[in-house]
């Protein structure tokens, strides 16, 4: 039976942002597809009603399901995970300042992060994930941010999130994390006490893989500065896809719980294939973040890695024999999907950082849709025959 605070959610999914006026008697909230709007504002620029800033009836809408599924005071809807991310170093982070990123980060953010924080006169240091007391030795006095990840993509590590929200209160940093692989139907970062999450909405918060969108939700003041740089820079989101993921969001609960339970049973499947030398995968009782895992999630998420043995089996061969997953980037979506991060979406990243990342050319990493599990598994175990040595 489903708990009181999974009914809430699931109930906030399908009704929060909705269209209360029933516009012509509309049932589903409608797209307000046009550019401009009469000015009604006082004179404020971001109150100007425009696509570019965000504020169509359409964007608000969503914007308050955001809201109420992340129970944070504001949200703001962009064009992709990525400007998100980059919105939210930039409106909260200034010329002179300091962050601290955990180590693990998805490709495109390491990216951002070494290649483009520096441009802006932004200065970094990594942390390591598994040792809270190394955070206080790279402190500095200008470190205004924390940057982590709900669970690292694409080796499914866990950081103490509880120890990050402490630190970060202890020393008075803007807490921030990507939310993305845990969805708010496992994992409301907000109630646990940080004070931005991001979400590459192009994922779970959608998925059905037909949007590029994302999302930033948290308290009203910090939305406030972001919102201020997001309308600088343009990185909007058009109000189709602001529908699109609108209704997406709607079946996000089933989605993810159906999620949940196929990606448990492959990796226990994955576990005790003798082609395969680990599972990364926190929901299994022997991951060492599994305790941690539980303690802090109600679901351990839709997305696993393997490390193939590569003496007996050929990583690309697997990838490239399998009927039911696409080999393509992104996750979070109904299909299943296959790719191996290091040609993929960890290829920008160094063969050293890959190396220290734990992502050699052997790993697969698999997102689990909505397929039957026993169908997938079948799948997978005509592809380990095929990429045999």
């Amino acid at each position: 039976m489903a708990s009181s605070r999974e009914q809430s959610l699931q109930t906030d999914i399908i009704h929060a942002g909705e269209n209360a006026k029933r516009e012509y008697g509309s049932i589903v909230t409608p797209i307000f597809q046009s550019s401009i709007f009469v000015n009604r504002n006082d004179g404020d620029y971001d109150g100007i009603r425009y696509i570019r800033l965000n504020n169509t009836p359409t964007h608000l809408a969503l914007h308050e399901k955001l809201v109420r599924l992340e129970q944070g005071e504001a949200a703001l809807a962009v064009a992709s995970g990525m400007a998100a991310i980059t919105s939210v170093m930039l409106g909260c982070l200034r010329s002179g300042d300091h962050v601290l990123v955990q180590e693990s980060l998805y490709g495109g953010t390491h990216a951002f992060v070494k290649e483009d924080l520096g441009d802006y006169g932004i200065a970094f240091d990594f942390i390591n994930i598994d040792d809270p007391g190394q955070w206080r030795e790279v402190l500095r006095p200008n470190t205004r941010m924390i940057y982590t990840e709900a669970v690292s993509n694409p080796i499914m590590r866990v950081i103490d999130h509880r120890a990050v929200v402490a630190f970060a209160r202890q020393y008075g940093l803007v807490s921030v994390i990507d939310a993305t692989l845990a969805s708010p139907v496992n994992f409301r970062p907000l109630h646990l006490g940080y004070d931005l999450v991001v979400h590459s909405a192009t994922k779970y918060l959608n998925g059905h893989s037909d949007v590029m969108a994302g999302a930033i939700v948290g308290s009203a003041e910090h939305i406030r500065h972001i919102r201020h740089k997001v309308n600088h820079l343009g990185c909007s989101l058009n109000p189709l896809d602001c529908f699109l993921l609108h209704r997406g969001m709607r079946t996000l609960a089933v989605r993810i719980r159906e999620q949940n339970a196929n990606a448990l049973r492959l990796a226990e499947y994955l576990s005790r294939h003798a082609g395969v030398r680990r599972v990364n995968y926190p929901g299994l009782s022997d991951n060492r973040y599994h305790a941690l895992a539980s303690s802090l999630f109600d679901g351990f998420g839709g997305v696993l890695s393997m490390d193939v043995d590569s003496e007996r089996y050929d990583a690309g061969r697997i990838v490239a024999a399998v009927n039911l997953y696409a080999d393509a980037v992104s996750l979070g979506s109904i299909e299943s999907l296959i790719t191996r991060p290091a040609f993929t979406s960890h290829s920008g990243m160094s063969v050293e950082d890959r190396r220290r990342a734990g992502i050699d050319d052997d790993l697969i990493r698999i997102s689990v849709g909505l397929e039957l599990a026993d169908d997938l598994i079948v799948d997978l175990d005509q592809a380990f025959a095929a990429g045999e040595r």
